[in-house]
């Protein structure tokens, strides 16, 4: 069977906007087409992992870093490896399972997975988890130590209010009625 041919009418002529001249940021004059911008193409087909990549703001000594010397960060550090030498922050310490320190650690908070030998000072809150290891004196606002967790040395918790010494004695207010008119009579 034959089809018949119908014929499509022609599709009108692709105009052209006229070149009107643009100034660029020199005053030279451009076609509008010279001063739209370029589009940027990025290959991407091998993306290299980048190292410093974010993390969420934790900075992390991985379990294969010795460290000699003393230790400052700002926000978060994991503790992962092997330090000798004191640490001193305003910020979170996580001192890692695999982490062993040797020296002197004054932080805003703790929390021991691992091995700590020296003293530990903290203005907030201290946690020594279940496998951790604590040779060392501690002072802390608030103390957390969970059962299995080895704690040798002295800890002082403070709470951050006036020292005891100072802190006025309670006094001792006796009434001179007997005891069951101050709570009520009961028959």
């Amino acid at each position: 069977m034959l089809k018949r041919f119908v014929p499509q009418r022609p599709a009108p002529p692709i105009r052209e906007e006229p070149r009107i001249p643009v100034p660029d940021e020199n005053n030279h004059f451009a076609t509008r087409e010279e001063a739209l911008p370029k589009p940027t193409i990025i290959d991407n087909r091998n993306p290299k992992p980048n190292p410093m990549a974010d993390h969420g703001g934790k900075d992390i000594l991985s379990s294969d870093v010795e460290i000699k010397g003393s230790i400052k960060f700002q926000k978060e550090l994991l503790i992962d490896g092997k330090v000798e030498g004191d640490i001193n922050s305003d910020g979170i310490l996580t001192v890692g399972e695999n982490a062993e320190i040797r020296g002197e650690i004054k932080t805003k908070s703790i929390t021991v997975y691992g091995k700590v030998h020296g003293n530990i000072t903290v203005a907030e809150r201290c946690e020594l988890k279940s496998k951790c290891v604590l040779q060392g004196d501690l002072k802390a606002a608030r103390l957390v130590i969970e059962e299995g967790a080895t704690f040798i040395g002295k800890s002082e918790v403070t709470t951050g209010a006036v020292s005891a010494k100072a802190a006025p004695r309670p006094e001792v207010v006796r009434s001179s009625e007997p005891i069951k008119a101050a709570f009520g009579a009961r028959a």
